[in-house]
């Protein structure tokens, strides 16, 4: 099949699951109130079967390493996923997508306070419109509340923690993205499903653990679920899978800028599809926020864009070191 066309079947399929698999979280949330952390741990313990076929099927190798070098990264990745979903319980879809675009400032925040790591002026100027556009759709969101703000916030916080413990080299990673490496990963590197592969059950366990305390594990088991409320929960757990397992595909095949603009199709349509299914007005005052926040967001892909020109060269000649040890 020619190439052009299976990238844009994999790019499509990506954003359609993407959408999907918000859609589908909010509409458990909204019509069943079918308990988030243990939704959850059905899509992390969904994910990890799924992985378990895809290295059955030779999609990729398991690599070995010692467990507690996972801990960290799955309990941050634990707890973004819990927040954010809790963000979007609790928030209309449109707040729910544009508070997830201060990940962004707050990753370069975590980067310079515990890193020293120095970005440039424009780079810190295109976190003006990402913040401030944010900050006037929460204020002018006609849904407001107090508890969905929080979460929102530590939803931020946590996946920005995630980002920062998960990326050890940023410079290589990028390097490794843009070259488009389909081949097998040398000793001691690992891909995204390979990391996927460990935190998935860890975030399972966790979360196990964590349900009875959190959680009414008795109505949960006592509940008259319908048909159709199992059906979307395994259903909803199924896309999570493919939306992680596309998006794996796109980061090795495409390069970052693809991918970034993968991610803006899908903050407009996940606020249209919101706006449609959950029929979510917004204010006129909110479209002038979101249109801030996207404005932010795509000059900030078109800055980091010319910084990974400048990087490449450095790597070109030089042999890229393990990022893990076993």
């Amino acid at each position: 099949m020619n190439k052009k066309v299976v990238t844009v079947f994999y790019l499509t399929l990506n954003i359609a699951f993407s959408i999907v698999i918000v859609l589908l979280n909010k509409w458990l949330y909204v019509h069943t109130r079918f308990p988030n952390i243990t939704l959850s741990m059905i899509h992390f313990f969904m994910t990890f079967v799924g992985l378990i076929i895809c290295e059955k099927l030779d999609v990729f190798c398991v690599k070995d390493i010692d467990i507690k070098e996972m801990v960290l990264i799955a309990m941050t990745f634990c707890g973004f996923v819990v927040l954010t979903n809790l963000s979007l319980a609790h928030n209309t879809v449109g707040t729910y997508q544009v508070a997830k675009m201060l990940t962004t400032p707050c990753v370069i925040v975590m980067q310079m306070i515990f890193y020293r790591k120095h970005f440039g002026i424009l780079v810190k100027l295109t976190l003006i419109p990402i913040t401030l556009g944010v900050v006037i759709n929460f204020y002018y969101d006609i849904q407001f509340n107090v508890v969905g703000t929080i979460y929102a916030t530590l939803g931020v916080l946590v996946t920005s923690l995630y980002q920062v413990v998960q990326v050890r080299n940023a410079n290589y990673f990028i390097y490794h993205f843009l070259q488009m490496i389909n081949r097998k990963q040398k000793e001691f590197q690992m891909d995204p499903m390979q990391l996927l592969f460990y935190q998935a059950p860890l975030s399972a366990v966790m979360l196990l653990i964590v349900v009875p305390i959190l959680e009414p594990v008795g109505q949960t088991f006592t509940h008259s679920w319908s048909l159709l409320d199992i059906i979307m929960v395994i259903l909803s757990g199924v896309v999570a899978f493919f939306v992680n397992l596309t998006s794996y595909w796109i980061i090795g095949k495409t390069s970052p800028l693809t991918y970034n603009m993968v991610g803006h199709s899908k903050f407009c349509l996940l606020l249209l599809g919101g706006s449609l299914l959950f029929h979510e007005t917004l204010a006129i005052n909110q479209v002038v926020g979101i249109t801030l926040t996207l404005v932010g967001i795509i000059l900030y892909a078109h800055v980091k864009m010319k910084d990974i020109q400048t990087i490449v060269p450095e790597f070109e000649d030089r042999e890229a070191k393990p990022l893990y040890k076993v």
